[in-house]
C-alpha cells in the first residue's frame, strides 16, 4: 500500500502556514507522540509553544493521539490549553471523526499532521483532509532501531 501526503517536510516548524491559510485550511489536527513532542515525554518543550502560538492565531489546533495510558494522558491534558483526543485508534477514522464532528471541523479545511505514514497520514487521507508528514520531533537523537523502524515504514510512501 503506498500513502501520498499532500506535504512530506522536516518538522511541524517547516510547515508553510501561510501556504494552507491560502488554500483555506483553517484546522490543524496533529499527532501527538513524536510529532508534537518527544515520545512519551508528556511535555511539549518552549519552542513547540512559541510555534503552537504562532499558528493559534490562524488555526483551530487538536491533537489526535493513539495513547491510552491514563498516567500519560494526565500529564499532557495539563500541559495542553488545546482540544486532545487518546485511544483514536488511527489509521481507523471513528474517533477523530467524533473529535471532528464536536469541534465543527470539515475535512475540506482540515489538515492532519503526523509523523507516521502507515497511521496518521491513512487516518487524514481517509477522512478526506489535507496531509503533512513529518519526521520525529526527535529526530537527532532517537536510537539507531527507531530510525530503522521508520525510515522501513516510510517506503509505504509515495514522493
Amino acid at each position: 500500500m503506498f500513502l501520498k501526503p499532500d506535504y512530506n517536510i522536516k518538522n511541524i516548524y517547516s510547515i508553510n502556514l501561510d501556504e494552507l491559510k491560502s488554500q483555506g485550511i483553517n484546522a490543524l489536527l496533529f499527532d501527538l507522540d513524536s510529532t508534537l513532542m518527544g515520545s512519551k515525554t508528556g511535555f511539549y518543550t518552549e519552542k513547540t509553544l512559541e510555534w503552537l502560538e504562532k499558528v493559534r492565531k490562524d488555526f483551530f489546533i487538536g491533537v489526535v493521539s493513539n495513547n491510552n495510558n491514563p498516567v500519560y494522558i494526565e500529564k499532557v491534558k495539563t500541559c495542553s490549553d488545546f482540544p486532545v483526543v487518546f485511544g483514536a485508534h488511527k489509521p481507523d477514522i471513528k474517533v477523530t471523526e467524533k473529535f471532528m464532528s464536536e469541534h465543527n471541523l470539515k475535512p475540506e479545511t482540515t489538515c492532519f499532521v503526523g509523523d507516521r505514514p502507515l497511521t496518521d497520514i491513512a487516518c487524514g487521507k481517509n477522512l478526506g483532509c489535507k496531509t503533512i508528514l513529518v519526521d520525529s520531533i526527535t529526530a537527532d537523537t532517537e536510537h539507531f532501531i527507531v530510525r530503522f523502524a521508520r525510515w522501513l515504514e516510510r517506503l509505504s510512501v509515495k514522493k
